[in-house]
């Protein structure tokens, strides 16, 4: 079992950046790939971005690639999304979730946050 708690979200100008992080429990965190999903009011969970069980690869979401960038720390159990130059498209709840496998589909991903909320205001 895996439980994930996300934190980092708020509000932000356009242009800004925010970096959110997930802690997550247990003794196993290297096993899993970690990933950020995205829910915007009115529109299906999306894939941000994915990192490895090692951290050694990742992968983007076209609408993010180049402005986000996923790490992780084994160490501290904690995977984190750098986001810079917001958009207010971005604004959502942001999900992190942990997978056996390294993917993007969320069907993949069996532990769950519980979101937090980024804003970006125009």
């Amino acid at each position: 079992q895996v439980q994930l708690v996300e934190s980092g979200g708020g509000l932000v100008q356009a242009g800004g950046s925010l970096r959110l992080s997930c802690a997550a429990s247990g003794r196993t965190f290297s096993r899993y790939a970690m990933a950020w999903f995205r829910q915007a009011p009115g529109k299906e969970r999306e894939f941000v971005a994915a990192i490895s069980g090692s951290g050694g690869s990742t992968y983007y979401a076209d609408s993010v690639k180049g402005r986000f960038t996923i790490s992780r720390d084994n160490a501290k159990n904690t995977v984190y999304l750098q986001m810079s130059s917001l958009k207010p498209e971005d604004t959502a709840v942001y999900y992190c979730a942990a997978s056996p496998a390294f993917s993007r589909w969320y069907r993949d991903y069996v532990y769950w946050g519980q979101g937090t909320q980024v804003t970006v205001s125009s």
